[in-house]
């Protein structure tokens, strides 16, 4: 049985009680319980580095982990954004050089691990990234000055949740795990269709973050897709000194729902997974856990040197399976991608980059009375007083300067 890509909302009535959605689901596939959650046995994979499709029987699919190639127009639009994303993650580490921003984790070589995750998304769910996962949030629709405000460091976020549908990025680890379960928690207690994306790296499934947030979804039946990119390192530890697990995924049985591997450069395969998981949830069958195996190309962030714990040969390995290029030769390939195409895509890229230049050169008015104005709708008297003694010695140093000119 195949899950279409379909992202609109089936009827609430036809929505199965919580209690009866894996049964119901296992049923459907006609496999056992276990089988259903644990992933399947290979990863799936549909292009292989080399830009050819696989093989029906070597994409790493079982009764029960079946998918479906996505549409033309979807992988289209997904390499267009991988275009934008890799331009993007170059030009903000010019800006870092240039003193231009504060800081940026580059996402360089996980595009499609971001692409994928907000692509298929319908347009009332929510989406929870990671520090790195600006390009995700751009996929999303956030204008890429606003989204890259937080690491200029002079605000906390450039763009508001609500209207989009996104959590703001914060450097605290997993953290927004619990963030996008509470938000899942309370859609289902409205009765709303809405799944949550949330997504982490291998460094994240370390913290009791995780277990909370994935246990919690679990109990409550929430629809929550946690999408785990693991990039090998969290920041210079590996994968082998965290987790001794055949896979990231194998974890999701020990908290009773499915798992999935898929190869994080593929982004043919990543969206044919998520799309698959979002279905799923939206159905009603509860949480999912999708782990995608991927490579951080460049350092943690601009602060780290990555070559005090990783080999120039295991960043050339990976570079061979970079996802543009990939993507890039498989649309080809098929005729759908042409020079004025990739052209246009690449002019695209390049208006982007213009527009980062241009707006996060641009000098921002400091207010200092911000410090206070927005840590709680109502201010506590301790803020008041503080915010008081500030206005006092700001008017002060004011006054004094204005004598002394």
């Amino acid at each position: 049985m195949t899950i279409s890509a379909d992202h609109s909302a089936p009827d609430q009535a036809q929505r199965l009680p919580a209690e009866d959605a894996v049964t119901e689901a296992v049923r459907k596939f006609g496999i056992t319980a276990e089988d259903y959650m644990l992933p399947a046995r290979h990863q799936i994979q549909m292009v292989d580095p080399d830009g050819r499709l696989n093989p029906e029987g070597e994409q790493g699919t079982e009764p029960g982990h079946e998918y479906p190639l996505p549409a033309d127009k979807e992988l289209l639009a997904a390499y267009e954004q991988l275009v934008v994303g890799r331009r993007v993650n170059d030009q903000n580490s010019a800006l870092v050089r240039q003193g231009r921003m504060a800081v940026y984790p580059s996402s360089h070589g996980q595009e499609a691990c971001q692409v994928a995750a907000a692509l298929c998304l319908a347009e009332g769910d929510w989406l929870f990234p990671t520090y790195r996962d600006a390009v995700a949030v751009m996929t999303r629709g956030v204008d890429p000055v606003q989204t890259m405000t937080i690491f200029r460091g002079d605000w906390h976020s450039g763009y508001d949740p609500a209207k989009y549908k996104v959590g703001i990025q914060c450097t605290p680890l997993t953290t927004q795990l619990l963030h996008a379960v509470g938000v899942a928690h309370a859609a289902k207690l409205r009765g709303e269709d809405t799944v949550v994306m949330a997504m982490c790296g291998d460094g994240a499934t370390s913290e009791g973050d995780f277990h909370e947030a994935l246990n919690f979804a679990a109990v409550f039946h929430l629809p929550v897709i946690f999408f785990v990119q693991n990039n090998k390192y969290a920041i210079s530890v590996p994968l082998a000194h965290q987790s001794v697990a055949p896979s990231l995924a194998h974890k999701a049985v020990g908290y009773g729902m499915a798992g999935e591997r898929v190869d994080g450069n593929d982004v043919v395969a990543l969206l044919a997974v998520l799309d698959r998981a979002v279905s799923l949830c939206r159905a009603g069958s509860g949480p999912l856990l999708v782990e995608a195996n991927t490579y951080r190309m460049q350092a943690h962030t601009n602060a780290d040197d990555a070559t005090r714990y990783r080999q120039d040969s295991e960043v050339a390995e990976w570079l061979a399976k970079d996802p543009i290029s990939r993507m890039r030769t498989y649309l080809t390939g098929r005729g759908l991608l042409d020079d004025d195409g990739a052209s246009r895509i690449a002019a695209r890229a390049e208006d982007v980059a213009a527009q980062l230049r241009e707006g996060l050169g641009e000098e921002v008015p400091v207010d200092p009375q911000d410090l206070f104005r927005y840590v709680f709708s109502e201010p506590t008297p301790q803020l008041k007083e503080q915010s008081a003694l500030l206005a006092d010695e700001l008017a002060r140093e004011a006054s004094s300067s204005k004598e002394n000119s």
